[in-house]
């Protein structure tokens, strides 16, 4: 479960350390990010687990960049998903939680909260703070994204040799415009956190009444749409943003409920 902890703590606290605007900060930010989960790793008797997650973190920043369309999709977040369900379900519980584990207390209704299920609570609140925002962005853009279409130099045969045709039979795409919607970079943390932390309260019906209330707020910049693509927008980002913070309800969840892990 540590493990599991630390690498979405890491890969969190990564994405809102790219949001700095200098690039100066961003790397000092990055750096003292690396440091400091290593650190933590060596408090709690998990120097490996610390290790595996900031070299994950950092090929996470590498595939999954902030700012242009990510060419590897959403694929990065399921294999983190999956390896931290990995991570939960196979690894062992750690008799020697180090210097941090040998004073933590933390008493609650259900009994003593171990520091391996706090950690692994904070690192899905970070990622679902920035790192789902990117993880929805990169979902829409190829959702959104168009083809690639035949060069109109290349159909008129003008100004093509045999050496450039390959390279001119096609001319590079943007990527199509995508409906907006307000409030949304501010509004997506804020709707996970809520289904996150519903959801392991048990407080389905008002889960349901919150998504209810997100599509009636919705609707009316969604029934100005002409040509349906709005309504598409919402739904793959909602449905996308609402799967993560299930998925993170689920893996606390089996985190903390499993005997053998708590």
């Amino acid at each position: 479960m540590i493990f599991a902890g630390l690498l979405l703590l890491a890969i969190g606290a990564a994405d809102l350390a790219r949001r700095a605007p200098v690039p100066l900060a961003r790397r000092v930010g990055l750096a003292a990010l690396a440091v400091a989960i290593l650190v933590l790793g060596a408090l709690t008797n998990a120097p490996l687990p610390a290790l595996v997650a900031v070299a994950l973190a950092a090929e996470w920043v590498w595939l999954m960049p902030a700012g242009r369309a990510a060419k590897a999709g959403v694929w990065p977040a399921i294999a983190v998903l999956a390896a931290c369900a990995i991570g939960v379900a196979s690894i062992p519980p750690r008799a020697d939680p180090g210097v941090i584990g040998e004073i933590w207390l933390l008493p609650s209704p259900a009994g003593e909260v171990s520091f391996d299920l706090v950690v692994l609570v904070a690192g899905a609140l970070v990622f679902l703070a920035e790192s789902a925002n990117i993880v929805v962005r990169a979902a829409l853009r190829g959702e959104f994204a168009l083809p690639p279409v035949p060069s109109a130099r290349a159909e008129r045969g003008v100004g093509v040799t045999a050496d450039a045709g390959a390279a001119a039979a096609t001319d590079p795409v943007p990527l199509a415009a995508q409906p907006s919607l307000k409030g949304g970079r501010l509004i997506g943390p804020l709707e996970r956190v809520i289904v996150f932390s519903l959801t392991l309260a048990g407080a389905y019906t008002l889960l349901a009444a919150v998504l209810a209330a997100k599509g009636i707020v919705r609707f009316p910049e969604i029934s100005r749409d002409d040509n349906g693509d709005r309504a598409e927008y919402f739904l793959v980002g909602s449905l996308v943003s609402w799967s993560l913070a299930l998925a993170l309800a689920g893996l606390v969840w089996w985190g903390g409920a499993s005997p053998h892990l708590g």
